[in-house]
């Protein structure tokens, strides 16, 4: 049986600021923006290539977390360097990029303090 993680709750204070953030930013694509009536408010969002999207949601106790809780979700990239200098083309403040043994690494935060990474893997052999 296949298990296929295709979701993932990102706690934010600000869903509209969030939203901005990462479409314009971050350049992740916009595949709902779902109001059904009352404080409930679900955006999901993906990130380029990636089977797995995001969800900034309001309204939803089961989803509720404190904003900024996120820590280290990984998007992993081809080339890092390039990766990061298209986010931080687009204003994200990117940190440096970190080698620990062939494995490459550079984080940055949105706007409510999630962490996330990207990680570069040296090809297999």
């Amino acid at each position: 049986m296949d298990f296929k993680l295709e979701l993932i709750p990102v706690p934010v204070a600000d869903v509209d600021r969030a939203k901005q953030f990462y479409v314009e930013q971050a350049g992740f694509h916009l595949d709902h923006d779902v109001r059904p009536g009352g404080p409930v408010r679900v955006v999901q969002l993906a990130p380029p290539g990636a089977a797995c999207s995001i969800v900034l949601a309001a309204g939803l106790p089961g989803l509720a977390m404190p904003a900024g809780a996120l820590r280290g979700l990984h998007l992993v990239v081809a080339d890092i360097t390039e990766a990061r200098a298209e986010l931080a083309g687009r204003g994200v403040v990117m940190d440096e990029i970190q080698d620990l043994g062939g494995m490459k690494y550079a984080g940055f935060r949105d706007p409510d303090g999630n962490t996330w990474t990207l990680q570069e893997i040296p090809p297999r052999a």
